[in-house]
């Protein structure tokens, strides 16, 4: 794992190659059955993404995600980067809560990638932004697995992750906005 860490962050390779040569290693090595491999996949992952994956692609190239851009967050776009980033977060953290975080992040992504180009900055704060912010689903119990799990088991109601998430959203969206760009420079 520290090698597969190691090699992306050094740019020896990208994180997919490493990722997938992590995986041969480990079960090279029989510290993963290839049994358990399989079993540890989850097929409706891989049927979402391997449907999301075109979709977020159909979205950049016919334009959509353009469009979507300028009669949106194009709005605020004159009020300079860190609002739009700010938006942007805020579209990614609501659009996380209604679906799974992995949909909203690859929806999401050609958009973030537009609106880079429109604030003419770099796109990483941009994409930095929606990843995080898709995977910050506290205010319901729908846009992620654990949330579902411990909805039904610990007989919350809807009302307690709003109670609880609405105060941890406004809390990961402020500091996102803050810290996002000087780790990511909006002009490296």
């Amino acid at each position: 794992m520290a090698a597969v860490v190691a090699s992306a962050a050094l740019g020896l390779v990208s994180i997919s190659i490493a990722a997938l040569a992590g995986a041969v290693a480990l079960v090279l090595a029989r510290c993963i059955d290839v049994d358990n491999l399989y079993d540890a996949i989850d097929g409706r992952i891989l049927l979402l993404m391997a449907g999301l994956l075109p979709l977020g692609t159909a979205v950049n190239n016919s334009g959509a995600a353009q469009f979507i851009v300028e009669h949106t967050i194009g709005l605020a776009s004159g009020w300079g980067p860190h609002v739009v980033l700010a938006v942007l977060y805020l579209m990614a953290l609501l659009l996380g809560e209604m679906m799974s975080n992995a949909a909203a992040a690859v929806l999401l992504t050609p958009i973030a990638i537009s609106t880079a180009r429109l604030v003419e900055a770099d796109a990483t704060p941009f994409l930095i932004a929606v990843t995080f912010s898709a995977s910050t689903s506290f205010l319901t119990p729908v846009g992620y697995q654990t949330n579902t799990m411990v909805y039904s088991a610990g007989g919350y109601k809807f009302s307690d992750f709003l109670k609880v998430g609405a105060p941890l959203n406004l809390i990961f969206w402020i500091a996102g906005v803050v810290f996002i760009p000087l780790l990511w420079p909006f002009n490296p």
